[in-house]
């Protein structure tokens, strides 16, 4: 286990006068290093596109809402309850009035750090506006594009404030232009974070200055760079017994791209917690040091943790040769997927994508018809593809020209793209050049359409198929090819679909969005600008003594509660005695 350094701990002690005046929990202290496979591409939380500075700013940064790790049901953050009227389209948000910004030079006092329903108005106009490039915030397209009331309005320039933004005292409300029932899982986004008016307006936001339980250290460039989060003192959140959150003195992130440099760090005991296992190293790991899993208490815990992610190739739609449906499909049947997943991915995957972009998790999405997705999916067939790709005036891949495939470059990554690139022209006799980059710059020339086919890992923002649906809605599609499309990357634009997806976000019950969400994606798949490849079931291992640590389907981590401690042998058994009984 790793102890805090004396230069954290003295910084830690004299950040906040008021410390020995806490009540601190018995089991608190020490440093939790956790291994990010890239580093985040932005720290303004309006703009977050990735699942890496979402993990890293929802330490930091928080919303009116929030996310509970265990259940993924909505809890209190700065707003400490709320309520609805009937029509479901007025939520009134009490706001917390002991919530503290992390210290900053912008600031006079600590009084001046107070959160105020300012900040979060001035929050919420600036993910309305557009930013220097002409383009809308993520947090615009993600949460309140064609929901929030006057939103459209302000981004455009035709009003000064948001209409539906309403203030009383300490209570805010939201008016929608229709009912949502996903909206406060939207208002969960990091995109929603609130930040401090006064930094915004001292152009200070790459500052990192939130309200979370972490607050920015500094960054270590090194073999492994790394991000230093440290506890912040004036959190206002305790647990249930009155004890100071977070419990620990600092959070670091380090930022490692290979996998097997990832597994070489726990192993060495660098990181205490290691989120999938690299593929060639699975059974060495787990039969290898089976008895550290099963000895009592245990050195190692592993979860089996299928996730709210999948994985898969998109077609640039501006491609001509792409614009034909039967080429799309004909490059689905040519690839066989079981080839990746056993000889690639060595089974470490929650499913292969035999359905569409939404992971058939039936428990996590309850009542969403994975069968009839299925249904119009595609599965290995080399000769229908020859067949479509003839139909489509490419016999054998004649005149079709060679294709590029753009992917962000790591040991999975690259393998799937070279088998990938094998497959298509075995199968359709068409050459697939690979060209791997970084992960940053895959998602500028994703956005450009700089490339025929593209990766991408999607990772859901909450537990609904829109949240994996909304990267083809043809109102996220700009008007001329040299804007950027951050969302629907493929600008894949079919009237059908946005019907559906339509219909399915105005239901008024979760049974009919369900089933309309079901039918989008099942007219989808009829025209596929994907190629699924897999969804994500990743082998997480922590160290023992990580305490209060959950895994979730939406990986989405929540250090706040998390705690070091070694566990004796009585300890142990006891705790299993009571589960037993």
């Amino acid at each position: 286990m790793k102890k805090i350094s004396l230069i954290l701990l003295l910084f830690i002690l004299i950040s906040s006068c008021s410390e020995n005046e806490i009540q601190q929990f018995e089991h608190s202290g020490g440093s939790l290093h956790m291994a990010l496979d890239n580093e985040p591409s932005t720290y303004v939380p309006r703009t977050v596109m990735d699942y890496y500075s979402a993990t890293v700013l929802s330490q930091i940064t928080e919303g009116l809402v929030g996310f509970d790790p265990k259940s993924l049901n909505i809890i209190p953050k700065i707003a400490s309850s709320w309520s609805k009227n009937n029509e479901g389209t007025i939520y009134t948000f009490v706001i917390r009035e002991d919530v503290y910004f992390h210290p900053h030079e912008t600031f006079s006092s600590k009084k001046d750090r107070l959160l105020t329903t300012d900040d979060i108005i001035k929050s919420f106009e600036m993910a309305c506006t557009y930013d220097a490039s002409s383009m809308e915030p993520a947090a615009y397209s993600f949460v309140f594009k064609d929901i929030l009331k006057g939103a459209h309005e302000f981004i455009e320039g035709k009003a000064k404030s948001i209409s539906g933004i309403k203030v009383e005292g300490n209570k805010l409300s939201l008016e929608l232009l229709h009912e949502d029932h996903n909206f406060l899982n939207k208002l969960s986004n990091i995109t929603v974070a609130i930040v401090s008016k006064k930094i915004i307006e001292s152009k200070k936001e790459t500052d990192i200055i939130g309200t979370g339980p972490f607050m920015y250290s500094k960054y270590v460039s090194a073999d492994e760079s790394s991000l230093i989060l440290l506890k912040n003192n004036d959190y206002y959140l305790k647990d249930g017994e009155g004890n100071a959150l977070p419990y620990l003195d600092s959070l670091v992130f380090v930022f490692q791209s290979r996998k097997l440099e990832q597994l070489d760090l726990f192993e060495r005991g660098k990181i205490d917690l290691i989120d999938g296992l690299p593929t060639s190293r699975i059974t060495r790991m787990l039969e290898g040091r089976i008895q550290d899993f099963n000895s009592k208490p245990p050195k190692l815990i592993l979860a089996n943790n299928p996730l709210l992610e999948s994985h898969l190739y998109y077609f640039n739609m501006e491609d001509d040769r792409f614009k034909d449906p039967l080429v799309r499909k004909a490059f689905n049947y040519a690839l066989d997927k079981q080839v990746i997943g056993r000889d690639i991915l060595r089974n470490q995957y929650y499913d292969l994508g035999d359905f569409g972009i939404v992971p058939p998790i039936s428990k996590t999405l309850r009542g969403y018809d994975f069968s009839s997705v299925k249904d119009v999916s595609y599965t290995y067939n080399p000769e229908l593809a020859k067949k479509l790709l003839a139909q489509a005036g490419y016999p054998n891949g004649e005149g079709f020209g060679s294709v590029e495939l753009r992917y962000n470059i790591n040991d999975t990554h690259s393998a799937v793209a070279d088998e990938f690139s094998k497959q298509i022209f075995k199968v359709l006799g068409i050459n697939v050049n690979i060209d791997g980059s970084s992960f940053e710059q895959l998602n500028e020339d994703g956005s450009l359409g700089k490339g025929d086919i593209f990766r991408l890992g999607w990772s859901a923002d909450y537990a609904s198929p829109e949240s994996f649906l909304m990267n083809f809605y043809g109102k996220f599609v700009p008007e001329t090819k040299e804007e950027q499309s951050l969302i629907n990357k493929s600008r894949y634009n079919n009237h059908l679909f946005d019907e559906f997806f339509e219909q399915a976000k105005n239901s008024k019950k979760m049974s009919d969005q369900m089933k309309m969400f079901s039918k989008a994606e099942a007219e989808l798949m009829k025209d596929p600008p994907i190629i699924p490849l897999w969804y994500t079931g990743d082998i997480e291992i922590t160290q023992s003594y990580v305490r209060n640590f959950h895994f979730n389907p939406l990986n989405y981590f929540d250090f706040s509660r998390v705690y070091l401690k070694e566990w004796t042998v009585e300890e142990y058994e006891a705790k299993h005695s009571l589960k037993k009984d």
